[in-house]
């Protein structure tokens, strides 16, 4: 991952500095997330970050590159954690494992490492796991109001390098979008789905609606330091807002509201973390719009009519392989031609 080295100074920022801040810009979701599911974020954190600099350094080493500036550049922490917050906490070590090797190994190294991968490095990591063990990686655990989250130490440890037992099954449950989907198919409208079942809040998911306004506020903080703009995140959000609205508006007892769709699950993590990585991002004024309302658009279809609980990695992967047609028909005209 890396982001555009602007700052609120006149000298500009190098990688190193830029990806600090954006870490800086994650603790407010990261301790929300922590809040509500306990040590399963920490150990994905403590996992993801481990498996990324193993990774990192041995392809530095196959590679014959310099290791400590690659690896102090935090490039690889970046990928790392931004993985490690989109993955359903307590995830077993081996998911993780793969998902980083194919972050950084194959997603990263392999088209030449940091400036020159044509996809997101996080998103290639978690599509490949999401595809490969759904049942993983559909499951949340209940957030905090319930004896889940006050899982032990030990007891994390035996969930995520053990195998998985029936006990901690019976505390997993599905997503508030995961339950419209499925009552939908009951001919259930939404108040009904909502007076009956517990993993609604105010506008959205329970926990999630709190996670995403963490999100949101590390990105305000990103936008104010001017290491992102924003006309990504404006775009990305209002492309799954105003699908949103234009099918809540015709039938708001089936469809959910654009607040729905914009604090649940990777929303604001996608708009200002994820979408905004300007290696795989479009660089012209114009094609920002388009790539970022695109993913939008994208993230409302497959999280209403697809087979997946979210849909913001799907959406961004598909965006990146449309960056370089975006970018050659919206270049600015140059002055006198």
């Amino acid at each position: 991952m890396m982001f555009a080295p602007h700052s609120t100074s006149t000298a500009p920022l190098d990688v190193s500095q830029v990806m600090r801040q954006v870490l800086y810009a994650l603790a407010p979701g990261t301790l929300a997330l922590i809040w509500y599911f306990g040590w399963g974020t920490i150990s994905n954190l403590i996992l993801a970050l481990g498996f990324g600099l193993l990774f990192e350094w041995g392809m530095l080493k196959l590679r014959q590159r310099p290791i400590r500036p690659f690896l102090s550049d935090y490039s690889a922490v970046i990928t790392a954690w931004l993985f490690a917050v989109a993955i359903p906490a307590y995830s077993p070590w081996w998911l993780i494992a793969v998902g980083m090797l194919f972050s950084i190994v194959i997603a990263k190294h392999l088209y030449g490492g940091l400036g020159y991968n044509p996809f997101n490095p996080a998103m290639i990591g978690y599509t490949v796991v999401l595809v490969s063990y759904p049942v993983y990686m559909t499951i949340w655990p209940e957030p905090a109001t319930s004896d889940f989250a006050h899982v032990s130490l030990s007891q994390t440890i035996g969930q995520v390098f053990g195998e998985r037992t029936a006990e901690w099954d019976a505390l997993t449950a599905a997503t508030s979008l995961d339950t419209i989907k499925i009552n939908l198919g009951l001919h259930k409208t939404l108040a009904e789905i909502r007076s009956t079942k517990p993993v609604f809040g105010i506008v959205a998911g329970k926990a999630w609606e709190w996670v995403n306004l963490a999100w949101l506020l590390g990105g305000l903080w990103l936008m104010y330091r001017k290491i992102i703009g924003w006309h990504i995140p404006f775009a990305m959000l209002a492309g799954l807002a105003g699908m949103a609205g234009i099918f809540w508006l015709i039938n708001p007892q089936t469809y959910p509201s654009p607040l729905f769709h914009l604090f649940f699950g990777a929303s604001m993590l996608g708009a200002f973390f994820i979408a905004t990585d300007p290696v795989t991002a479009s660089t012209t004024p114009t094609g920002k719009f388009l790539y970022a309302g695109g993913i939008g658009v994208f993230t409302y279809i497959i999280r209403t009519w697809g087979g997946y609980p979210d849909a913001v990695a799907f959406s961004v992967i598909i965006m990146n392989m449309v960056v370089p047609l975006i970018d050659h028909y919206t270049r600015p005209r140059v002055y006198g031609t």
